[in-house]
């Protein structure tokens, strides 16, 4: 399967075009900044490759799943469970 990343332990570094994450490889080995294992490349479509010690692979995303929710607690943002004062009233939303 996709190997799964997290956006925080990742930064942009820069853009190079290529056919693919092969030709990218080569374009950068001999660059100030070579792909490094652990390294990724996301196409313009949005697509991750990430460098193995073997070649590339398809990488995505981590994105944690939501806490579970306790049966008979108000569920939704702090705002609304507290009422949110609009710009056309004066007194709070009901909720």
């Amino acid at each position: 399967g996709a190997a799964n990343v997290k956006l925080k332990d990742y930064e942009p570094s820069g853009e190079v075009e290529s056919e693919n994450e092969y030709a990218a490889w080569a374009i950068l080995r001999n660059s100030e900044a070579p792909l490094q294992v652990g390294d990724l490349l996301e196409t313009s479509g949005g697509e991750l490759r990430i460098c193995k010690y073997v070649g590339f692979e398809e990488a995505r995303w981590f994105v944690p799943a939501p806490p579970p929710v306790a049966e008979g607690s108000i569920t939704g943002p702090p705002a609304i469970q507290a009422g949110i004062v609009s710009s056309m009233e004066s007194t709070p939303a009901q909720i």
